[in-house]
């Protein structure tokens, strides 16, 4: 059973629908005895850093989803979920994360031709090869916002060229981020939320 983070802060609904397309049974749920008990979390995620943090804390999940990433449980983060999964965020000033993933989100340059927020279908380009991004080079998937994640590059799985190179996929052992929607990212997301599935599976079969 994959939980999807119930947090008041998520496209949770769209989330839910697209897991159930590629045949992951889940469930939408805040309960930290479920979460614990998950083959596999999705982390969604969309608006301000510091909220979302917040609403974790007070339904006292971020050390369920802290504990639960130290045994090795499949942890997805989309979008703002993504930055969730790091160290902290330096939006309104710095807010701490999860701490899952080195890394700190900053704030996306200001250029006249490049809007913020980023907005739109932009092309992936992979740089490391797992099971999330092995069928997705030079794919196009969908973005929505204003700050990315400052990671290092040994972390970093996938890259979009914006304003700069922002890190779009990150990883770090069965811990994942997207920053783009891969709900919403038509067949390349699909595919990419197969590879997680495919990382559950084989998590769950050699925890076996």
């Amino acid at each position: 059973m994959i939980i999807i983070i119930d947090y008041d802060t998520g496209n949770t609904r769209n989330v839910q629908k697209a897991l159930e397309f590629v045949g992951l049974e889940n469930k939408i749920s805040a309960d930290p005895a479920e979460i614990r008990k998950a083959d596999g979390l999705i982390l969604p995620g969309v608006g301000a850093f510091s909220v979302a943090m917040k609403e974790l804390e007070q339904r006292g999940l971020v050390s369920v989803i802290q504990e639960t990433a130290q045994k090795g449980t499949p942890i997805l983060g989309v979008c703002l979920g993504m930055q969730l999964l790091l160290e902290g965020s330096m939006e309104n000033g710095f807010t701490e994360g999860l701490g899952l993933i080195e890394g700190l989100c900053e704030k996306l340059p200001d250029d006249p031709d490049l809007p913020v927020p980023h907005m739109g279908w932009n092309q992936l380009v992979v740089t490391e090869e797992t099971s999330l991004t092995k069928d997705v080079s030079k794919e196009y998937v969908y973005f929505v916002h204003s700050y990315y994640a400052d990671c290092e590059p040994d972390v970093i799985d996938a890259i979009a060229q914006y304003s700069i190179k922002i890190p779009a996929m990150i990883s770090k052992g069965t811990i994942y981020g997207t920053q783009f929607h891969p709900e919403k990212s038509s067949e390349a997301g699909l595919r990419i939320l197969k590879g997680f599935k495919e990382v559950v599976e084989h998590v769950r079969f050699t925890s076996n």
